[in-house]
């Protein structure tokens, strides 16, 4: 049966607003089922929202808001545009890596948790939303390290650095040695600062012009053979944060 005149934009927009309240989750044809359009015109509407700029694809079938609609829609939280682009990438690293992945940015002098994925990720103590102390995790070693340096600086001389555990670096001398060598090295490591028994890496993600906007990490229990695994698990980690890089500048700019 034909569209009308009047079917065709509805079904068009009610596509639209289920992709991006989706997440890049689900598929056209999931998103057709739940919208309730056929399978072919979904795929129709989609397209033609895609060649228009107003969606873009995500990999595997899945799409998010496109570089027109993040224009049009200046009102749009960052912040939910960044977990849109970051979710699907880390799942799929998440599943291949068999750990723990989450994205999360520097926010008055905190990590906000934006992005949580994994088959154990409910065991973790993060949630998304939640703001974690950044001096003592991977991933606020990471944004630490590519602070300015007047702002790291500042960030040092704030303290105290309070122990979470007997692993937790609280000297701030120490703890600038630390930052320098992430930045250094590219990698922040949580060898069980934050929680006994918990390990992690974490590495930045960057936009067009370098500057890190974002963190993602890899977590998991602690085990003896944490450095081969690290070694082992940093480069799937750092083409993950590349390609969160390039498709948050696709989005956000």
């Amino acid at each position: 049966m034909r569209e009308t005149s009047l079917e065709s934009p509805l079904r068009t927009l009610k596509l639209l607003e289920a992709v991006v309240r989706d997440g890049a989750k689900s598929s056209v044809a999931a998103l057709a089922r739940e919208t309730q359009i056929p399978v072919p015109s979904a795929h129709r509407h989609i397209a033609a929202l895609v060649d228009a700029g107003f969606l873009s694809p995500a990999g595997y079938g899945r799409h998010i808001a496109g570089p027109k609609l993040a224009a049009l829609s200046g009102f749009l939280d960052e912040k939910l545009l960044m977990a849109n682009v970051a979710r699907p990438i880390l799942d799929r690293l998440a599943k291949r890596m068999g750990c723990v992945t989450q994205l999360g940015i520097f926010e008055n002098d905190m990590v906000t948790y934006l992005v949580k994925s994994g088959q154990s990720a409910g065991d973790l103590f993060t949630k998304v939303g939640m703001q974690l102390e950044a001096y003592c995790s991977g991933i606020g070693k990471v944004l630490l390290a590519h602070l300015p340096d007047d702002a790291r600086s500042e960030y040092l001389e704030a303290g105290p650095f309070i122990a979470l555990t007997e692993r937790t670096i609280t000297d701030p001398d120490l703890l600038g040695a630390e930052l320098q060598q992430v930045a250094r090295e590219g990698f922040a490591v949580d060898d069980e600062e934050v929680v006994t028994g918990l390990q992690c890496i974490a590495v930045p993600v960057r936009n067009s012009k370098g500057e890190v906007i974002a963190a993602i990490s890899a977590s998991r229990a602690t085990q003896s053979d944490h450095r081969r695994w690290q070694a082992r698990q940093l480069p799937l980690l750092q083409d993950a944060a590349d390609e969160i890089g390039v498709r948050a500048n696709i989005v956000l700019t």
